[in-house]
C-alpha cells in the first residue's frame, strides 16, 4: 500500500492532485486543517492536510504504454476520413507502426478487444452518426420564400402548407405562388338581401360595421333597410345605433327576448335587407353563446357574418372561430386592416375558419370604410400588389 500526504489550500485541489498521483482508485484516510511550517505560517491563513492511500500505483511504464495508446488512437482518428469496421485491425496496427520508437502491443497486433480497441470502435461510430447529419439537421436554414411569407405575418403551418403546394407546381416563383394563395382562398358569395347577422367577440367594430352596411345600402344602393338590435349590454351602442338610424330614416328596433325579435321581424318584412347586431361575447363562455344562439336561430338565415379584428392574434383567433362554431357562420368579416401594414393574417384567419371573406374595413368613415373583397382581392392585399389605405 501506497500512503502520501499533501498540503494543499481546498480539497478540489487535494482530490485532482491524489486522482492524477494514486490514481482514482485511492482512497482519502484523513484531512485537517493546520498552519504551514515556519515562521511565517503563524500569520497565514490555514491550510488543509490530506492522507490518502491506494493499494498500488501503475507503473510508469503502464502509463507511457496507455498514452502511446492514446495517441495512436488519436493519429487515426484524424489521420483517416473514412474508417471501414472491417479495416479496424490492419489500420491500427499501420497507425501505431508510424510512431517512431515504439512497440506494438500484443493486445493491438492480434486484434484482441481490449480497452484501446473499444475507445477506438467507439469514436468511429461517433464520426460515422457527425457524418450523416446533414447541414440542415444542424442549423436550419430558412429558404427565401419562407423569409417573404413570414415578413406577410403568414402563421407557420400555413407558411408549410404554401411551400408544399408551391413545390409541387410549375412555372415562375411568383406566378405559383400567386396561383397557390387563390386557391387557399374560398369563394365570395355572400349577398346583402335578406336578414344578416353579425355576431363576435367583444371590441372588435360589430356596431360600426352594421352601420357602414346599412349606410352603403340605404344611402348608396337606395335599397330599404331595417336595423335590430340586442346589444343592451354595451353603455352606448343602441344609442350609437340609434344616430345612425335617424340620420339614414330607417326603422329600428331593440329587443330583449326572443319573443321580442320575433315581432320586430314581423314588423321589417317589407324591408330588402335586416341588419342584425348582436351582443359581443366572450368565446370561452359556452353559457354566453349559447344564449346569443337562441336570437340567432329567430332570425331563421344563413347570411351570418362572424366579424374579426386582423390586430387579433393568431391562437385567439382560432379559439375566437371554435367558441363561435356553435353559431353556425357562413362568412368572416375581417375589420381594422388600416391598423396594420401586411395582410397576411387574413390568410390566417381562412386557414383556420375554412369560411370566405365578405367583407373588409379600414377605418372609422361611415359608410366609406368597408369593401366587399373577392378571392382575386385578398390576394393581390396579402402578396401585397394592392394596398387598402
Amino acid at each position: 500500500m501506497v500512503i502520501k500526504r499533501y498540503i494543499v489550500n481546498n480539497m478540489n485541489e487535494a482530490m485532482t492532485r491524489i486522482r492524477y498521483e494514486l490514481g482514482k482508485d485511492a482512497v482519502i484516510i484523513s484531512q485537517r486543517k493546520i498552519r504551514k511550517p515556519g515562521f511565517l505560517g503563524l500569520f497565514a491563513p490555514k491550510v488543509l492536510e490530506v492522507t490518502a492511500a491506494v493499494e498500488k500505483v501503475k507503473s510508469r511504464d503502464d502509463s507511457i504504454r496507455l498514452k502511446e495508446s492514446f495517441e495512436a488512437l488519436k493519429h487515426i482518428v484524424t489521420s483517416e476520413e473514412n474508417i471501414k469496421p472491417s479495416n479496424n485491425k490492419v489500420i491500427t496496427q499501420e497507425a501505431v507502426k508510424e510512431i517512431p520508437g515504439k512497440e506494438i502491443t500484443p493486445s493491438v497486433e492480434k486484434g484482441k478487444t481490449n480497452q484501446e480497441e473499444n475507445i477506438l470502435k467507439e469514436m468511429q461510430e461517433i464520426k460515422s452518426m457527425l457524418s450523416s447529419i446533414s447541414p440542415e439537421d444542424k442549423k436550419t436554414k430558412k429558404s427565401k420564400l419562407q423569409k417573404e411569407l413570414e415578413d406577410m405575418d403568414i402563421d407557420e403551418k400555413v407558411i408549410k402548407k404554401i411551400i408544399t403546394k408551391v413545390k409541387e407546381s410549375e412555372g415562375e416563383e411568383s406566378e405559383k405562388l400567386s396561383n397557390v394563395i387563390s386557391s387557399m382562398i374560398p369563394k365570395n358569395k355572400a349577398t346583402l338581401k335578406g336578414r344578416i347577422v353579425l355576431v363576435g367577440p367583444t371590441g372588435v367594430g360589430k356596431t360600426t360595421t352594421i352601420a357602414k352596411l346599412a349606410g352603403r345600402l340605404a344611402l348608396l344602393e337606395k335599397k330599404k333597410v331595417g336595423l335590430i338590435t340586442i346589444d343592451t349590454y354595451r353603455i352606448g351602442a343602441v344609442e350609437q345605433l340609434k344616430t345612425y338610424a335617424e340620420i339614414m330614416n330607417i326603422p329600428f328596433k331593440v329587443v330583449l327576448t326572443t319573443k321580442e325579435m320575433e315581432e320586430a321581424l314581423k314588423s321589417m318584412e317589407e324591408c330588402d335587407t335586416v341588419l342584425i347586431d348582436t351582443t359581443g361575447r366572450s368565446s370561452k363562455n359556452t353559457m354566453q353563446v349559447s344564449e346569443l344562439r337562441a336570437f340567432v336561430e329567430k332570425a331563421d338565415t344563413e347570411n351570418i357574418h362572424l366579424v374579426l379584428s386582423s390586430t387579433t392574434r393568431q391562437r385567439d383567433i382560432e379559439a375566437i372561430i371554435q367558441g363561435f362554431k356553435p353559431l353556425n357562420f357562413k362568412y368572416i368579416i375581417v375589420t381594422k386592416l388600416d391598423e396594420t401594414t401586411t395582410y397576411g393574417s387574413l390568410l390566417n384567419i381562412i386557414d383556420s375558419s375554412k369560411k370566405p371573406i365578405s367583407f373588409v374595413t379600414t377605418g372609422q368613415n361611415v359608410p366609406d370604410d368597408i369593401r366587399y373583397v373577392s378571392s382575386e382581392d385578398l390576394t393581390e392585399f396579402i402578396l401585397g400588389e394592392e394596398t387598402l389605405c
